[in-house]
């Protein structure tokens, strides 16, 4: 895939921008607050549908145009793939009347109008941000996230079922703290033990295969961007794991694994599973067992690094995962997801660097944002085009 341009209007601190991308890397320069930052934001917006640095939609609308009673923040990126060229458009529009203010969002790809879970994908891209670091040194919920973002653009259908989950999840808690206060029969129970088994067997499924998978190019990265110090690893933590659901590590016991099962096996297991822990479930007022509590741990030479890794090595390591995201879009896809970076070299000592410049070589295209362009080697910047931004205004050099 390639990104021929992006338009965007009343989009954080953008009013108005209008810009054509050349294939291969181009860096944006510039200082703090210049608008880097959210240019990326705008284009992962549209792979993903979900703000990622703020807390909900409306804080994506440029603030002047949010004190109108009418505000609408657009983005509209044309693109090339599978040699067809391709418009998406998303608007977030804010409504206010009578003191009530409402925030929605219309997307349009080539002119049909689409819900978001059918829309991921449309647009596949891969973001790294400092902030991210919280996928190894955060909560299970980041690590959930990133792994949901990620299957959502590369597998047809796992946006709906996740949907689907959630609001089985949100409909079983609330019948469970019911049954608690003696307000419902616990048979009702039955029909969402059916739900939720049969949505959360396919995402478990899908998230063994993603891990396996990606462990298995993020190491061969890694190996790369660490002159072959550091082994990488990925670890997945099932909340429910279809080997034994009595045990929380049960591989190494029983010799199993994982990808052999089925998502109706591991549905009929998780069903049953949830028989036996009903009771402790009602007590509690909510489900205990699932993929809502899944987690998995990113690992350096057999050492956690959500634990005892340095800021380098969590950077680069996260930079691995993020370069193998890139690997397995394009194998479930048949198309190289847009690599979108910022200020990746910060916290990287010069050899880490030079590693990561020779890998950026191999990619059909990327955007970069970084504050230093001594970070980049003279020979990478000839090869490459430099654009400088300032108070969201892009000058190209």
């Amino acid at each position: 895939m390639i990104l021929q341009s992006l338009s965007l209007t009343n989009f954080r601190s953008y009013v108005r921008l209008d810009v054509e991308f050349p294939q291969g890397i181009t860096i944006l320069s510039g200082g703090n607050a210049q608008g880097k930052t959210s240019l990326l934001e705008s284009l992962f917006y549209c792979a993903t549908f979900a703000p990622i640095l703020a807390g909900n939609d409306r804080q994506l609308i440029n603030f002047e145009a949010q004190k109108q009673d009418l505000a609408v923040a657009r983005i509209v990126v044309r693109y090339l793939r599978d040699q067809q060229n391709h418009q998406l458009e998303v608007r977030i529009i804010q409504e206010s009347q009578n003191r009530i203010t409402r925030t929605r969002k219309e997307i349009l790809w080539n002119g049909q109008k689409l819900r978001a879970q059918n829309a991921i994908g449309k647009f596949p891209a891969v973001l790294f941000i400092p902030q991210m670091t919280a996928i190894l040194e955060g909560p299970p919920q980041e690590r959930r996230r990133y792994l949901n973002i990620l299957l959502s653009q590369s597998e047809p259908g796992y946006a709906q079922t996740l949907t689907e989950y959630k609001q089985a999840l949100v409909q079983r808690n609330a019948l469970l703290r019911q049954i608690a206060d003696k307000k419902s029969d616990p048979a009702q129970l039955e029909y969402w033990d059916e739900l939720l088994s049969s949505r959360g067997a396919v995402l478990i499924q899908k998230r063994i295969k993603a891990l396996e998978t990606l462990n298995e190019y993020a190491e061969d990265i890694h190996l790369q961007l660490t002159d072959q110090q550091e082994k990488l690893a990925l670890i997945y933590n099932p909340s429910f794991d279809p080997l034994n659901p009595d045990r929380p590590n049960p591989i190494e016991e029983k010799g199993g694994h994982r990808d052999t099962f089925s998502a109706d096996e591991i549905a009929s297991a998780m069903k049953e599973y949830l028989k036996t822990i009903r009771r402790r479930e009602i007590e509690r007022g909510n489900s205990i067992v699932g993929p809502h509590r899944d987690d998995f741990q990113v690992c350096a030479n057999n050492i956690n690094l959500s634990l005892y890794g340095s800021r380098g090595q969590i950077r680069t390591a996260l930079l691995s995962l993020k370069m193998a995201e890139i690997r397995w879009i394009q194998d479930k896809t048949g198309t190289e997801p847009l690599l979108l970076l910022d200020e990746i070299f910060a916290e990287l000592d010069e050899k880490r660097q030079q590693d990561l410049l020779e890998r950026l070589d191999q990619y059909n295209q990327g955007i970069l944002t970084t504050t230093d362009l001594t970070h980049f080697s003279d020979d990478f910047l000839k090869k490459h085009t430099v654009w400088q931004i300032a108070n969201g205004v892009v000058q190209k050099d």
